[in-house]
């Protein structure tokens, strides 16, 4: 984390038949792209992996090598802090922010932090990935389990949330100390999917309560929780994100991978231009770049899958997907009561169930 990227000088532009690439996609106004030209660089804050994005931009660049692309990749509650202290401090550097913290991220929108840009890609958007012609939802997320194929039986693996409770909730002591999950009091992302989990049923409460007797390890990241399970400190991981998960177990055979047939959450890296942007036209045609087809295409080899309708989504296509909405539903979550609240349970549910 914490690593930029900044595209370098590519020394010549391929033209394949002129423009073989506008196809792909609606391309963006010619005065946006004039001006971008002018502005000449725009600058990126994200929480996908800095090397993930890297042949996003050096495609962006080949295409538009007038525009520089710095890249910062960024913890998500860093990133936040990060981007609401220099706007405290009147020191505007952003020009888009784009991050997996999809309430965090609904909630700089809903105070003002975004500006409008009504993207010519919007027409192949789900309505889930759109939100006030300001909050862009970038790629489709499956959220999994992972398991560790030594660990776990063939037939003991969980392929429901309420197998898994069932499972967690068996008494098997194989199963205590080896279940991990995410930290929702130090984990953006944690909160979010763990909120969405009540939101999509009631019978969440069970599945804390089953994880509680197993004293499970929480982690702060999706690397953590998959790293424990390959290396057999843990059996089973709950709410991973999926791209990173399917990513790791197709190079290891340890590890196995879940999408729930009950439901899977499906999360998206919402981004928006910013209020400020010292280059708001090289970002309104950066943010076109990423939706559109080619640009979707590049992330989808990278493990981040297309948000857009006219893509199939390959290996990560869900079954029954639960999509996590952008809007106001999303930032109630954040009301410091109702997040007193939720953490409150959680914990007191850990605690209820730690050594029983």
């Amino acid at each position: 984390m914490g690593r930029s990227i900044i595209a370098g000088i590519v020394l010549c532009a391929v033209l394949l038949g002129g423009a073989t690439w506008l196809w792909l996609q609606p391309p963006s106004a010619a005065s946006v792209q004039a001006e971008a030209r002018r502005e000449g660089a725009v600058r990126i804050l994200g929480n996908a992996d800095a090397d993930a994005v890297a042949p996003l931009i050096a495609d962006f660049r080949r295409q538009h090598p007038q525009v520089q692309v710095v890249y910062e990749d960024l913890q998500s509650s860093i990133l936040h802090r990060r981007f609401l202290a220099d706007a405290a401090a009147a020191q505007p550097g952003v020009d888009i922010v784009w991050s997996s913290a999809m309430d965090l991220q609904a909630r700089l929108i809903n105070d003002g932090h975004a500006q409008p840009y009504a993207s010519p890609h919007k027409p192949a958007l789900p309505a889930e990935a759109l939100w006030k012609d300001m909050g862009y939802g970038i790629t489709a997320e499956p959220v999994v389990l992972v398991y560790n194929r030594q660990a776990i039986a063939p037939d003991r693996v969980p392929q429901t949330h309420r197998a898994l409770q069932q499972l967690l909730a068996s008494g098997d002591p194989a199963l205590r100390g080896q279940v991990t999950t995410y930290d929702p009091a130090q984990s953006d992302v944690g909160y979010l999917y763990l909120t969405q989990d009540l939101a999509a049923t009631r019978d969440t409460y069970a599945l804390w309560r089953a994880l509680a007797v197993n004293d499970p390890v929480l982690a702060a990241t999706t690397a953590q929780m998959v790293d424990a399970v390959a290396e057999g400190r843990a059996a089973i991981a709950y709410n991973v994100v999926g791209p990173y998960a399917s990513e790791r177990a197709e190079a290891d055979e340890r590890l196995g991978v879940v999408f729930p047939q009950d439901y899977t959450l499906v999360a998206s890296r919402m981004a928006f231009i910013a209020r400020d942007a010292p280059h708001p036209n090289a970002a309104r045609l950066f943010l076109d770049w990423m939706l559109s087809r080619e640009g979707q295409s590049l992330l989808a080899r990278e493990w981040l899958p297309p948000v857009r309708t006219d893509m199939a989504k390959g290996a990560l296509a869900v079954a029954r997907p639960r999509a996590i909405r952008g809007g106001p539903q999303l930032f109630v979550n954040l009301d410091p009561v109702k997040r007193r609240r939720v953490l409150g349970e959680w914990d007191a549910i850990l605690a209820g169930g730690a050594g029983s």
